[in-house]
């Protein structure tokens, strides 16, 4: 079995009170958002106007900067051997039918039991649950010590069927068994080049700035400076998630403290939709006899979502001011302070029942 070993060679001890109170500061951007957003409504609207198209310009700088030091630590050379190793239709396997069969279904079933009075609100989160995520999931597998190379692996499995079938199923459950349940007819149209623009973007450019830092840095500087290099850049990575959910917080603060309960309807289905995810994903990589490293990756790729493609979908389909694409929004600002407590979760279940395995099974 090929054993992933993170490149760096010794543990990063710049800025260790950030990756430390990693949680604290966390729900502190959250705040300092949310405070923003609501006490300086012409922030929100500043940034909100900083866009190209349905792409938050600084949301996407935060994204891109997030995802590239850990992307620039996976070792692209070896990914051929992680695909050809023990496990590897295991892995592949699953992530399919996790992220796009039980995802989706899950998904839509949650929104007719806590929405179903609501189709606005309701369509939107079924929106967030057919975006595979594609970007946050790059940090929060490296947070938890998952697998870098099968994160990478998954993460573009998942761009692949994004861009084939993400219109499809969203046709599907909106339109067909959205209106075979209420009677009442709601045609999406997306195109596949909205969904590809969504992909390149978030994914496809910090993947092959990763990819050109790996191959060309390493070779032109050599591994004891690429080492340095990563070992520096490494907590810039957690800063520009900092950056990202203050910015999030913000565009959305005075929504969030005017629309409380709305926000609380939205929220519980996300937040029991990520909770099973994840909790079913990392008890099938258990009951699989997956190590930590893939189990971890595993998890968190199927219980994370795309919120950029699916609030870019929402505000496309259903317009800027909509419940639909209010509903997307709320979606990463579940998701961030739930995906933080299950890196520490995963965290916990390795330390308490992996040691080569899950001793679960032994």
């Amino acid at each position: 079995m090929l054993t992933i070993l993170e490149v760096t060679g010794k543990p990063d001890t710049r800025l260790p009170w950030l990756s430390k109170f990693l949680t604290l500061w966390v729900f502190l951007a959250m705040i300092l958002g949310v405070g923003l957003g609501y006490a300086v409504p012409e922030a929100s609207s500043i940034v909100g106007s900083m866009s190209i198209g349905t792409t938050s310009i600084p949301i996407a700088v935060g994204l891109i900067w997030m995802m590239y030091p850990p992307l620039a630590r996976v070792k692209y050379e070896n990914l051929k051997t992680v695909i050809g190793a023990r496990d590897s239709r295991t892995m592949l396997s699953s992530s399919l039918v996790l992220n796009w069969g039980m995802g989706p279904l899950l998904m839509f079933a949650l929104a007719w039991i806590f929405l179903a009075d609501q189709p606005a609100l309701r369509n939107g989160i079924i929106v967030v649950g057919l975006a595979r995520c594609i970007a946050m999931v790059v940090v929060w597998n490296n947070l938890a010590k998952g697998d870098n190379e099968w994160a990478a692996i998954l993460v573009a499995l998942n761009s692949v069927f994004q861009i084939a079938f993400y219109s499809i199923l969203a046709y599907f459950y909106i339109t067909i068994a959205g209106s075979w349940i209420s009677g009442e007819s709601v045609v999406v149209q997306l195109s596949l080049l909205e969904v590809a623009q969504s992909v390149a973007i978030y994914l496809g450019i910090p993947f092959f700035g990763g990819m050109i830092s790996r191959f060309y840095l390493q070779r032109r500087k050599g591994m004891d400076w690429y080492k340095s290099y990563l070992s520096k850049i490494s907590p810039t990575s957690l800063l520009a998630l900092l950056f990202t959910i203050v910015v999030m917080f913000a565009l959305k603060g005075e929504y969030i403290v005017n629309l409380p309960l709305v926000v609380i309807r939205v929220a519980i289905p996300l937040l029991v939709y990520f909770v099973i995810m994840f909790l079913a994903s990392f008890a099938f990589g258990c009951y699989a006899k997956l190590d930590y490293p893939r189990t971890t990756s595993l998890a968190f790729t199927a219980a994370s979502n795309n919120f950029e493609l699916a609030i870019a979908v929402a505000v496309s389909v259903f317009g800027l001011v909509s419940l639909e694409a209010f509903a997307t929004v709320i979606g990463p600002l579940i998701e961030v302070p739930v995906m933080i407590s299950l890196v520490n979760v995963s965290l916990w279940a390795k330390k308490t029942y992996w040691s080569q395995g899950c001793s679960i099974n032994s």
